[in-house]
């Protein structure tokens, strides 16, 4: 099958791998109808189905044989574990087993020197995505044990009680759109999907619509589905394109070479941004793509907008405006590989933190090292994650006392309260904090993909260190007196604040008449102060008068 992709490769400068690749997300298309139409009384169909498109596209088009085999044991080994295990720690025996699995085929990845690098494609991508389905239904699986009111809202909504026959589940682990890239669904968002209960919101919307002649079918699919979805594949073939065309003029693999480092300092930078710009253009296309292709198939449905348009937004795991435009780190971080963000977040990072307690340093080193060895064993990938956290650090710093500099002094930021006044200042800022976060964001990925230590530092070192700079400065000033020159500055502009407010209310009573100027000239400082003094004032005076007539 090799011979009807090589053509494609030759053209576009791609390897053979990422055109197959492609191929598979774009063919999920048209299968994503056929499966769509598929009865809902008929379930086991769905499953059958789903289970036949992963096969056609692991056996005959990528040709992971081995691979194949190595997936579906892990799958039969959790079904089995999750079933027969009814201990709490069952999901972490799963966890072992899973990311055992998975760190050993990455390692096998990193020292094969034959497997074609990282620009191959072999069995430990999918598996990737798979290890987060199966972690995560272990976690559903020992919440269906437990009472419910031990469960906060998600592990509700997604604890299983009825375990699923070994197809259900089966078709859940092989769901064709998402297997090989993403993104990854929890099985109750599979079994809705498959059983139409997904839409019982647009079936109450759109019953009154329908003739009373009419009988209503047996799964109503909301308007919009597929609007939205060739929508996305359009957006995700301009990404791939983009790709194509640009990637093999800025990328990051061009900044160890010798021409980068004749250019400027400046230019050098700013060729940075670019090259980081087009490193994310082929996770925006890949993953926009099998969106769409969920999305086909009726997943993401989120309900309906205010003017009565359709939501597709459950099956994202991108979103580039708030990757390219994030105001700081924190929103990049969470519009980016979402699906990654709410497993790490449910199975790993709250799991570690005993009940009635709050996360702490051990919950946060444990979610630190999962994403890693998740990634894979590439010292690059280590080098980017430290490297963040000590940006994660520093961007909380700042925003704890900094920001609040450039907000009016009276503003108190709490949960429903309403946004703060988009001043000048506060314009300058956000516009600051996009910068910062782009540039340190391509700055901290170059290990991410350069891989190794040595072109790390080379590359790093050709660009002068400025992400150290910046977040090792930025460190230096909240941790050796920043922070109390901060307070001191807060503390005076708190106060100036309420003075000038006082002032106003001042001005506000005598306009309307409440108080005179005579009155006002009997008070050396301004109400309510000078009101609670003279009141005191009075009390002692009375008190002196009694005490001198006995």
């Amino acid at each position: 099958m090799d011979a009807l992709f090589e053509p494609i490769a030759d053209a576009t400068g791609a390897s053979v791998d990422q055109i197959k690749l492609i191929f598979c997300l774009l063919f999920s298309y048209p299968l994503g109808s056929v499966y769509i139409r598929i009865p809902a009384s008929r379930p086991e169909l769905k499953h059958i189905f789903s289970l036949a498109i992963t096969f056609f596209y692991l056996v005959l088009v990528l040709q992971l044989y081995v691979g194949t085999i190595q997936l579906l044991i892990s799958v039969s080994g959790v079904y089995y574990l999750a079933q027969r295990v009814q201990t709490s720690r069952m999901p972490w025996l799963v966890f072992l087993f899973t990311m055992g699995h998975l760190t050993i085929n990455h390692i096998i990845r990193t020292l094969d020197q034959y497997a074609g690098g990282y620009e191959s494609i072999e069995i430990s991508g999918p598996q990737m995505v798979l290890t987060m389905k199966l972690t995560t239904f272990a976690w559903n699986v020992v919440d269906g044990r437990r009472p419910a009111e031990e469960l906060d809202k998600w592990q509700t909504e997604q604890r299983v009680e009825d375990y699923p026959s070994a197809l259900e589940f089966f078709g859940y682990a092989f769901y064709f759109p998402g297997f090989l890239v993403g993104p990854y669904l929890t099985f109750n968002e599979y079994r809705a999907l498959v059983s139409g209960s997904l839409y019982q919101a647009a079936e109450k919307r759109e019953e009154d619509e329908l003739s009373f002649s009419d009988p209503m079918p047996q799964r109503l699919v909301p308007r919009g589905r597929k609007r939205v979805a060739f929508r996305k594949m359009i957006v995700g073939l301009l990404f791939l394109g983009a790709y194509v065309v640009f990637y093999p003029e800025a990328n990051f693999h061009l900044t160890i070479e010798d021409e980068f480092e004749a250019k400027r300092l400046f230019s050098r930078i700013l060729f940075l941004q670019f090259c980081g710009f087009f490193e994310r253009v082929k996770y925006y296309a890949v993953w926009t793509l099998t969106e769409g292709a969920s999305i086909q198939t009726g997943l993401g449905f989120t309900g309906y907008t205010t003017t009565g348009g359709t939501r597709w937004e459950g099956a994202a795991n991108v979103d580039i405006w708030n990757i390219e435009f994030a105001p700081n780190l924190k929103v990049l971080l969470d519009s980016w590989n979402m699906k990654t963000n709410v497993w790490l977040r449910e199975c790993v990072y709250k799991r570690l933190t005993p009940k009635g307690k709050k996360p702490g340093f051990r919950s946060s080193l444990a979610t630190f090292a999962t994403s890693a060895f998740w990634h894979g064993i590439a010292p690059g990938y280590y080098l980017t994650f430290f490297f963040f956290a000590f940006v994660q650090t520093t961007g909380r710093l700042a925003r704890t006392y900094l920001r609040p500099l450039v907000l009016p002094a009276n503003y108190v930021a709490t949960r429903g309260a309403p946004p703060p006044p988009q001043t000048t200042l506060k314009q300058i800022y956000d516009y600051l904090g996009i910068i910062c976060t782009v540039m340190i964001t391509n700055y901290g990925t170059i290990p991410f993909m350069l891989l190794t230590i040595d072109d790390s530092f080379v590359a790093w070192n050709n660009v002068a260190w400025y992400g150290h700079f910046l977040i090792g400065g930025g460190l230096v000033f909240f941790y050796f007196g920043g922070t109390i020159i901060i307070q001191e500055i807060q503390f005076m502009r708190r106060k100036a604040a309420g003075h000038r407010q006082q002032r106003e209310e001042l001005n506000r009573l005598v306009q309307t008449g409440s108080i005179t100027p005579t009155t006002l000239s009997r008070a050396p400082t301004l109400p309510p102060l000078d009101e609670a003094a003279q009141e005191i004032e009075k009390e002692l005076m009375g008190t002196g008068k009694g005490k001198s007539k006995e």
